[in-house]
C-alpha cells in the first residue's frame, strides 16, 4: 500500500510539474506576441501604404488574435500568478508599451532614408519571426510529450501563421533592398513620410477634431494633452505632424528664411512637442545637422505631464507641493527651456538653505 500510494503522489508530482511548464511556455509565447503587437503598430506607423504595411497590418490582427488563444488557454489551464507576480507582469507590460511607443519616432530616422528604415525594420521582424517559430516548435513538442494535444495544436496553428508571415517578409525584403539601391545609389528616393500609417493616422484625427469643433473643440483638446502624457505619444506626434506641415505651422515665425544660427537660438523656447514638429518638418526638408543635433540635445522629459503647456502661476502652485528632487529636476528643465523668471525664482527659493 505505501508504494502505491507513493507511487501516486509521484505521479501526481510529475503532472503539476508538467503543467506548471506548460504554463511557463504558453506566457512566454503570449508575451512574445504582446510584444511584437506593439512593435507592428510602432512598424506601421512610418511605412507607407503598399503591400509591405498591408502584410504589417494583416499580421497585426493576427498577432491580437494569437494573444488572445493563448491567454484563453492559460485561463482553462487554471493558469494563476501570485499578485507580486501580477504586479511584476504589469509593469513589464507598461515598459514594453513604452518602448515601443518610443520605437516609433526613432525607426522614423534609423538608417540613412527612409528605405533603408523599411529594410532594417523589415529584417527586425523576419529575427522575431523567427524567435517566434521556435518557441512555438518548443511548445508544441512539450505539448505532446506531456499529452496536451488541445495546446499542441494552438502553438501548431499560430506557428503556420507565423511561418506565412516569414516567407511574406523575405519577399518583401527583396524590393525592399531594391528600393534602397535607387534611393542611396541611383538618388531616385521613393520614400514618402506623408503616406505613412502614422500620418493617415494624424489626417484621420484632425479631420475628426475639425468636424466636431463647433461642438467639442475642449474636449478633443483634452482628449491631446492626455495622450501626450503617455512617454513618446509627444514626440511621434509632433514629428509626424511637421514632416506634413507647412512652414506657416511652425511656432518658429518665417522659419523657411531662418538661418541655422537663427533656429536654434530660438529653439529653447520651445515645448516638447513644437521642438518635435520643428525636427519632423527640417527632416523632411532641408535636414540641416545644426538644427537636428539642437533639438536632440533639448528634448528630455517633461518634469510632470503638461509641464509645457502650463504657466508661470499652475507651475509654481504644483512647485509648492514638489519635494527637492522635483523642483532640482524643474530648475534644470526650466534653464535649457522657456527660462521663465517667475518660474526660477520659486525653485531658488525652495533650494535655498533654510
Amino acid at each position: 500500500m505505501p508504494d502505491r500510494a507513493n507511487g501516486a503522489r509521484a505521479h501526481e508530482e510529475q503532472q503539476e510539474a508538467a503543467r506548471e511548464k506548460l504554463v511557463q511556455y504558453i506566457e512566454e509565447a503570449h508575451g512574445l506576441e504582446l510584444a511584437l503587437t506593439r512593435t507592428l503598430q510602432a512598424h506601421v506607423a512610418v511605412t507607407p501604404a503598399g503591400s509591405y504595411r498591408t502584410g504589417l497590418e494583416q499580421h497585426l490582427e493576427e498577432t491580437r488574435d494569437h494573444a488572445a488563444r493563448l491567454q484563453r488557454r492559460l485561463r482553462e489551464l487554471g493558469a494563476s500568478r501570485n499578485p507580486l507576480e501580477v504586479g511584476l507582469g504589469v509593469i513589464q507590460t507598461i515598459v514594453g508599451q513604452t518602448v515601443a511607443i518610443g520605437k516609433a519616432p526613432l525607426d522614423m530616422v534609423r538608417g540613412s532614408g527612409g528605405e533603408e528604415r523599411l529594410l532594417k525594420n523589415a529584417k527586425d521582424e523576419v529575427a522575431s519571426e523567427a524567435l517566434e517559430i521556435a518557441t512555438y516548435d518548443a511548445l508544441e513538442r512539450f505539448a505532446h510529450r506531456v499529452g496536451d494535444a488541445k495546446t499542441a495544436a494552438l502553438a501548431a496553428r499560430i506557428r503556420a501563421d507565423e511561418e506565412r508571415m516569414l516567407a511574406r517578409l523575405r519577399r518583401e525584403i527583396v524590393s525592399l533592398a531594391d528600393a534602397v539601391v535607387r534611393a542611396d545609389v541611383e538618388d531616385e528616393p521613393s520614400y514618402d513620410v506623408t503616406a505613412t500609417g502614422a500620418a493617415d493616422q494624424v489626417r484621420d484625427i484632425s479631420g475628426s477634431v475639425r468636424k466636431r469643433a463647433g461642438t467639442a473643440s475642449k474636449r478633443a483638446r483634452t482628449t491631446a494633452r492626455q495622450a501626450r502624457r503617455v512617454p513618446g505619444v509627444t514626440r511621434i506626434e509632433g514629428e509626424v505632424k511637421g514632416a506634413v506641415a507647412a512652414a506657416s505651422d511652425l511656432a518658429l515665425s518665417g522659419y523657411d528664411e531662418l538661418t541655422v544660427d537663427e533656429v536654434t537660438a530660438r529653439l529653447p523656447e520651445l515645448s516638447q512637442i513644437e521642438l518635435a514638429k520643428v525636427a519632423g518638418y527640417e527632416r523632411s526638408r532641408r535636414n540641416r545637422s545644426g538644427v537636428i543635433e539642437r533639438i536632440d540635445a533639448l528634448r528630455s522629459d517633461e518634469p510632470w505631464p503638461g509641464y509645457d503647456d502650463q504657466g508661470v502661476e499652475d507651475v509654481r502652485r504644483q512647485l509648492a507641493r514638489a519635494d527637492d528632487e522635483r523642483v532640482a529636476q524643474v530648475q534644470e528643465y526650466e534653464r535649457r527651456h522657456k527660462a521663465r523668471a517667475g518660474v526660477l525664482q520659486a525653485t531658488e527659493r525652495q533650494l535655498a538653505p533654510s
